[in-house]
């Protein structure tokens, strides 16, 4: 099923439905200034506008990367060789062969603590830029809204110029859905830093969530750095179909200062982090302290009560003996020599276990 919209159809919301329901979107600028978006789910659609030498640029997404991207790149004239060498590379990847050229940049997803990185390509060649992606629609939904308007724009520029802007702005709308997850990890650490200055919230809970949004974060900077890579050889690779004006190149330098002023933002939230699991092992130790220190008060009352009632015990059990005239002694005596020995042994304890240090100050005890 396709679908047609010129450049003089008014009606926005109509067109805004169609741009999200089909899994293809190509932008024409014809030769003679004129603009023309297609919907279709089938890329072989594109292809008639595609050989008139227009400048095109195909939007496609992909429901299973590996098995699709090969055919829709073929169907769309590129050819096998760039494809497989592109997909061969693990995260990005940039490669150049003079009449086409492809780049693989990481599309971040991020659900929570759930992060993905999904493969996109963009495929260059003469009157041709393509996107094939496996993320959701709304990725270049902004790009395929005010694709008319943005087309229509390049109209008087030459052909590398065109394809250079073209990608330039792919790039940095790519960029900027990148960037937008690395708000979400941070409200997610803002929620963190909340629950551990709640002192009901379960520490194991948090001592959990503190590696996986580490986890999160390491893959979100494997994302980025990627992305420089990819910035930095498109950027100093003076590839035959991209533009030799140097304020355009500079733009694409503008692109490398962006993701590395995000790195140094996502490298410092993981420093926060460290710094986290720092403050949580401090919080065990000083609960493993106060337990510790409750243990040694408790052993030191038992060890005065116990020597209190040794004492004595000794006493009366030597007292029994028959050697010794018990009815001599009186029982006044005896109950007064009893309970002396029971103070004088306690207090003795007590000064001989607070002397050598084995009873914490109460200030230590909490």
């Amino acid at each position: 099923m396709v679908s047609h919209q010129k450049e003089s159809n008014k009606n926005g919301e109509s067109l805004f439905g169609m741009i999200l329901e089909k899994r293809g979107f190509c932008s024409v600028l014809k030769n003679n200034g004129e603009t023309e978006i297609i919907n279709s789910d089938n890329v072989e659609t594109f292809s008639s506008y595609i050989k008139k030498k227009n400048f095109c640029w195909v939007d496609y997404v992909l429901e299973n990367f590996h098995k699709e991207t090969p055919e829709v790149a073929k169907k769309l004239g590129f050819s096998e060789n760039l494809i497989t060498t592109l997909m061969k590379e693990p995260k990005g990847g940039y490669l150049d062969l003079d009449r086409e050229m492809g780049l693989l940049l990481p599309a971040i997803i991020v659900k929570g603590f759930d992060v993905k990185t999904e493969p996109l390509i963009i495929l260059i060649k003469e009157g041709l830029v393509a996107t094939l992606h496996t993320t959701e629609v709304k990725r270049f939904f902004r790009m395929r809204r005010y694709a008319n308007i943005f087309m229509k724009k390049l109209s008087n520029l030459d052909m590398k110029d065109k394809i250079t802007i073209l990608l330039i702005r792919i790039i940095d709308e790519n960029n900027s859905r990148n960037f937008d997850h690395l708000r979400e990890i941070e409200e997610k650490g803002d929620d963190l830093s909340q629950k551990l200055a709640d002192v009901k919230y379960s520490k194991i809970l948090f001592a959990k969530q503190i590696p996986e949004m580490k986890h999160a974060l390491t893959l979100y900077l494997g994302g980025l750095w990627s992305t420089l890579d990819v910035l930095y050889s498109l950027r100093y690779g003076d590839a035959e179909l991209l533009t030799d004006d140097q304020n355009l190149l500079n733009r694409i330098t503008g692109l490398i200062s962006e993701v590395t002023a995000h790195i140094g933002l996502a490298e410092h939230l993981s420093e926060v982090l460290v710094s986290g699991l720092e403050v949580l092992q401090t919080i065990y130790n000083n609960q493993l302290q106060m337990l510790n220190n409750r243990l040694s008060l408790l052993m030191s009352y038992l060890t005065i009560i116990g020597t209190a009632l040794l004492v004595p015990n000794t006493i009366a059990t030597v007292m029994s003996i028959p050697v010794f005239d018990y009815e001599a002694i009186g029982q006044t005596n005896y109950m007064i020599l009893i309970i002396v020995s029971t103070i004088l042994s306690g207090a003795l304890a007590w000064w001989f276990i607070k002397m050598k240090g084995l009873i914490p100050d109460n200030g230590d005890i909490v």
